[in-house]
């Protein structure tokens, strides 16, 4: 064989292996895809029954749908290869961002992330009860509150998600600061009397603190919640995460403890983190989140409206957008399309 062919042959080789290797070599990016919908009117809850449970005030059930919605994402710890990224290149209701720009804290766990979804959502569903309790008319104080409980930690078995704190050791408390340096100040080594609201019922609990960097342990993430007048709650599969489906959930809690149905039975979907003070703030992949709701049946979508510039390239075939900033205007845009499906609403772009 000629020199010349072997040379060729040699080089056809190594290009074949670089080829390979880039095709199959991970690479550093992440996939957002439109992920699933729920009803949170519906009996869709990990027991078969309805999301939104009241106790204490009448619940009003209808045949409506106000749907929540996701996006699936690329887990943390998972690689994807140059095949997979041509997909969801070519994929229009997909979308390729920078693995750094989807997990920046690089030195983290898929356990972690799951607690941070976790303490978001909790966060959100009490927030959102609280909105739709000052929509209806209703004051709802607030209180510092147990947001998560850390399995396996000292407080595990003794507080709970939502226990609302008063006291450490007989101390009032009413800020995450002021119960930090209430624990702290405790003796090593001897137990913690804590005093809470549970289900609207005073309790005491004590157990020994662990110890972390060399400070008192309880295992629990702090924030502020809400002292109800009645008991809500919200109840989906613990791996859905985040702050982003407060609005749904908060008018979600609105339709069921009002009487009559406030989307006639009708299809509606949207997203939106919902703040203390009833507005809407933005959320991540709004571009999934749309293709999703069209695909479940929605022929309306609640947009934050700092997610309008996004909204306004997702594919939401016929479903129409509406842009929405408070809770209040989010009700009075479906309250104007269940009168009118074809009355002028506030839309992102220059149609209505």
């Amino acid at each position: 064989m000629k020199q010349r062919s072997v040379a060729a042959m040699i080089a056809l080789s190594a290009v074949v292996v670089l080829l390979l290797v880039a095709w199959l070599a991970p690479l550093p990016y992440s996939v957002y895809r439109p992920g699933v919908t729920l009803n949170v009117l519906g009996d869709e809850s990990p027991d078969g029954k309805p999301i939104i449970q009241v106790s204490g005030h009448p619940a009003y059930r209808d045949g409506g749908q106000l749907r929540m919605t996701t996006v699936s994402v690329t887990r943390r710890e998972t690689r994807l290869g140059l095949w997979d990224l041509l997909g969801a290149w070519f994929d229009r209701d997909a979308a390729v961002y920078p693995r750094s720009a989807v997990y920046p804290d690089t030195s983290g766990t898929e356990q972690e992330d799951t607690n941070e979804g976790a303490v978001e959502m909790a966060s959100s569903q009490d927030t959102a009860t609280a909105v739709a309790l000052k929509e209806l008319g209703i004051s709802v104080p607030q209180m510092l509150e147990i947001v998560a409980v850390v399995p396996k930690s000292p407080a595990d078995g003794h507080l709970q998600a939502h226990d609302l704190l008063e006291q450490v050791n007989g101390t009032d408390v009413t800020s995450p600061d002021a119960a930090v340096k209430a624990i702290q100040a405790a003796p090593a080594g001897k137990p913690v009397e804590l005093t809470v609201l549970r289900d609207g019922k005073q309790t005491t609990v004590s157990f020994t603190p662990g110890e972390k960097n060399g400070k008192p342990y309880l295992g629990v993430s702090l924030g502020m919640g809400y002292k109800f007048p009645f008991q809500v709650s919200v109840d989906i599969d613990p791996a859905i995460g985040g702050p982003s489906a407060g609005l749904m959930f908060s008018l979600g809690i609105y339709d069921t403890l009002t009487p009559g149905s406030l989307t006639d039975g009708k299809p509606i979907a949207g997203t939106g983190e919902i703040e203390t003070d009833g507005s809407v703030g933005p959320i991540g992949g709004i571009q999934q989140k749309i293709p999703a709701a069209r695909d479940a049946g929605a022929k309306l979508f609640l947009v934050p409206a700092d997610n309008c510039n996004d909204a306004e390239g997702a594919n939401n075939g016929s479903m129409r957008l509406v842009k929405v900033t408070t809770m209040d205007s989010a009700v009075k845009a479906i309250q104007t399309w269940v009168k009118n499906p074809n009355a002028t609403l506030p839309t992102c772009g220059s149609a209505s």
